[in-house]
Formats: structure tokens, C-alpha cells, sequence
């Protein structure tokens, strides 16, 4: 969710490589894409709506009012909608118990939609409170772990509830601070989202020239090395790429 379409495309598309083009849903909202797959949406309607610019992931739901009315009954909290759109969806943006935003969307997907290999967003993340008493929200929610066709599994990792879809992890659970005090801007309960860049450093210095600045040290593990940023609206996300991508440390919070 973006103030002004334009100036998040130049960003973006400076900072990871993406072209766009025209979404359903109307002039406002524009379909990201890397190597002519599908990895994100921008809406210029922060503004209109009167919400933060962030960048938030949609989970497909069969129905909309079901799954507003499980929300509701598990302590969660409905921003705005189900609300319909031209194209024939309907979308919700809630909150589970802790405070962390996420979205609901009914209709049609087109399998390229997608996160995991390729060009897709690498990986989404939840930081929360309880990881265990999250996943048990989330999974009474959306169905994981259900057993249907095409339904997620969920795992316990390493200290991280794990979410595989088809085998292949798809977002990571992680408990933090129990208290409330203890949260700041960027540590209280929330939903991350990691993209996928080719090199860490230059999509880095992209995102600095052009307003952005880095919020965490370079991290890294055997498999990637990631950055926390916000873009020039205070977004927050993770660029990640491979180990062996950049030699040199990138970046460094200010």
C-alpha cells in the first residue's frame, strides 16, 4: 500500500528490477513483475484509506465473510472490508490478536501468484509474540494443516513454526518480546516480507540513492545474507540474496 503509484514503481523498480503492469482492480493499483512472473501489487491508497504504507501479504481464502467471521471470533480485528471489487474478488485487511496486519483476498488466482523459488518474494516472516499460539490462530483461519488438497503444512523448526506449501517453505513463525512495552516500530508484531534480489550491495545503494535507507546490519546464514530497509514512505521489507552474490559487507544501519 503506497502514496503515490509512480514514485513507488521508480523505487522499486530501481531497487529490484521490476516492471509493471496494469492490475484489475483500477488505475490505483499496478501488478509488479520480475522476468514476466507475478511478486507483487502496489495500490496508491494509503492516503484515501487512511493506513500505513506497508507492504502486507494477501492469503487466498474460499470466502471472504467466513473467514472475517473467524477473525472475529478469535480475537482478531477487521480494518477494512470484505470489500468487492469490478474484477470479481473480494478482499479484507485485518489483524490477528497481537496486532499484526494481513489480508484476505476471495477469488481467482492465477497459479504464477506464488512465494518460494524464482522470482518470487523469497519468504514471509511473522514476528510476533507466541509463534505456537499464532500458528493456532492462523491455521483455525485460513485451513493449514487441514489435510486438504493443496493446503499448507506446518511445521516446528529450529524454534520457528514453518509453513511448507508442496514441501517448500513458504513463511517462518517467530516469537519475540511478550510484553508490549517492549516493542518498537520495527520489533512489534507484524508480517515481513523478503524479496529477492540477484546482488545485496547494489540493490542497497539503489534503494539509499533514491530515498530509502537500511534499518539493520547485514545478516546472513549458510543459504542467504539479508538487509532491513524502509522505502522514501517508510515502508518496511528485506532485500536477501545468495551467500556468494556479494563478497564485501553491503550495509550498515545508520
Amino acid at each position: 500500500m503506497a502514496r503515490d503509484l509512480g514514485t513507488a514503481q521508480r523505487f522499486y523498480g530501481a531497487v529490484a528490477g521490476w516492471t509493471y503492469r496494469p492490475a484489475r482492480l483500477g488505475e490505483a493499483f499496478s501488478v509488479a513483475q520480475l522476468d514476466g512472473v507475478p511478486v507483487a501489487g502496489i495500490g496508491a491508497l494509503a492516503s484515501d484509506l487512511a493506513v500505513a504504507v506497508a507492504w502486507t501479504p494477501y492469503f487466498a481464502v474460499d470466502d471472504a465473510d467466513v473467514a472475517v467471521d473467524r477473525i472475529r471470533e478469535r480475537s482478531g480485528t477487521i480494518a477494512v472490508g470484505p470489500v468487492s471489487f469490478a474484477s470479481g474478488g473480494r478482499a479484507a485487511l485485518v489483524a490477528d490478536p497481537d496486532g499484526a496486519v494481513f489480508g484476505i483476498w476471495q477469488g481467482a488466482v492465477s497459479s504464477d501468484w506464488r512465494v518460494g523459488r524464482g522470482p518470487a518474494p523469497a519468504w514471509l516472516e511473522l514476528r510476533t509474540r507466541n509463534a505456537f499460539d499464532s500458528a493456532m490462530f492462523y491455521g483455525a483461519v485460513l485451513e493449514w494443516a487441514t489435510g486438504r488438497a493443496g493446503c499448507c503444512e506446518v511445521s516446528y523448526e529450529e524454534d520457528q513454526v514453518v509453513l511448507r506449501q508442496g514441501g517448500e517453505p513458504v513463511a517462518r513463525l517467530n516469537s519475540g518480546p511478550v510484553e508490549l512495552a517492549a516493542y518498537t516500530p520495527s520489533t512489534r508484531p507484524r508480517w515481513h516480507v523478503h524479496f529477492r534480489v540477484p546482488r545485496l550491495r547494489p540493490a542497497v545503494e539503489a534503494a539509499v540513492a533514491l530515498g530509502g535507507r537500511t534499518v539493520s546490519e547485514v545478516a546472513s546464514n549458510a543459504a542467504e545474507r539479508w538487509v532491513a530497509l524502509r522505502d522514501p514512505d517508510g515502508a518496511l521489507f528485506t532485500l536477501t540474496s545468495s551467500p556468494g552474490a556479494d563478497p564485501e559487507p553491503d550495509a550498515h544501519a545508520p
